[in-house]
């Protein structure tokens, strides 16, 4: 049987966290009649985990039954979206490239996103055209997930952990392979973080290739808590608050050697990207910068709370 094709461009935007997905969530949303105008869907995690994409991943023992069932379901979404009259289709949510608990947990970068894409594309039934995921320095990156998870009840990690990260053999150029090949068929997009912080605008070119609305295109969330709040949130909850240890405002738990490693191994990376990333993806040259430019403007930026305050330009080794 041959399976019916669409002609509804499918463009995933899986992440990664701490890259300023919810504030690319939020900008979309609140731009539904440009979107509209222009014939582009949009689910964002509203929409996928409310029972959109139940079944597609084997957490809890999910059966193949209901992977089956699944891709049914969004299959059925897909072709109902397309005969709205949307041209193309964006679906974003983080979590399909996996979760940070899990990450910190392993010690490690998306151990598992290789059989996690292929599950997506087994649900999109191999119609998805392109795939953006948007890479951080990596000290930044595990800085503003260990915040999170603290944030959220979760143990620090001991030194010698914190070692294992900062030195382990895994960056964003597996994650890369690891999607490429999850996805054969895709184009692979990637877009740093540095050149989209605090700009959904910018994130959203990446994404679609267009200009996006310049109203709230400067809008933060989800920023990471401060190290007076991180000491506050342990106090609270009876545990040490000298754990969390540091002058500046943003909290590192690694020290200069681990930064300087994983500055260097990010480097190599983009290195790498810039060279043409053995024909697996794209790095975006060029985006827009009618916004913010290559420094934050002075003043307020923030709608509700901000996102995490970042250099703007690549971090450089050591």
């Amino acid at each position: 049987m041959v399976k019916d094709q669409i002609g509804m461009k499918v463009i995933l935007h899986i992440g990664a966290h701490r890259t300023g997905t919810t504030s690319f969530q939020a900008y979309v949303r609140q731009n539904s009649d440009f979107m509209r105008t222009r014939r582009i869907g949009f689910w964002g995690p509203m929409r996928t985990r409310k029972g959109l994409f139940a079944g597609i991943q084997p957490d809890a023992g999910v059966s193949l039954k209901a992977a089956r069932h699944a891709r049914g379901r969004v299959m059925l979404q897909v072709n109902k979206t397309e005969r709205s009259g949307i041209k193309t289709l964006v679906v974003s949510d983080e979590n399909m490239l996996g979760t940070m608990r899990r990450n910190m947990r392993s010690r490690s970068l998306y151990g598992d996103v290789g059989e996690r894409m292929a599950r997506y594309a087994a649900a999109f039934d191999g119609q998805i055209d392109t795939v953006v995921l948007s890479i951080r320095a990596l000290n930044h990156y595990w800085s503003s997930a260990a915040a999170y998870c603290v944030a959220r009840g979760h143990t620090l990690l001991e030194p010698d952990q914190l070692v294992r990260v900062a030195f382990g053999p895994r960056t964003w150029r597996d994650v890369i392979a690891d999607v490429a090949c999850a996805v054969p068929g895709a184009k692979i997009v990637i877009v740093p973080f540095e050149r989209t912080a605090g700009r959904p605008d910018a994130m959203f070119q990446g994404v679609t290739g267009l200009y996006g609305p310049r109203n709230a295109s400067q809008t933060w969330l989800n920023r990471s808590p401060s190290v007076p709040e991180l000491r506050g949130m342990l106090a609270d909850r009876g545990e040490d608050p000298d754990l969390i240890t540091g002058m500046a405002p943003r909290w590192t738990p690694f020290d200069t050697a681990a930064i300087a490693a994983m500055r260097e191994a990010y480097m190599d990376d983009i290195h790498w990207l810039t060279a043409g990333a053995d024909g697996l993806a794209t790095l975006t040259e060029e985006l827009d910068q009618r916004g913010a430019g290559q420094t934050l403007p002075h003043g307020p930026l923030t709608r509700g709370q901000g996102y995490d305050d970042q250099e703007r330009r690549l971090a450089e080794p050591g």
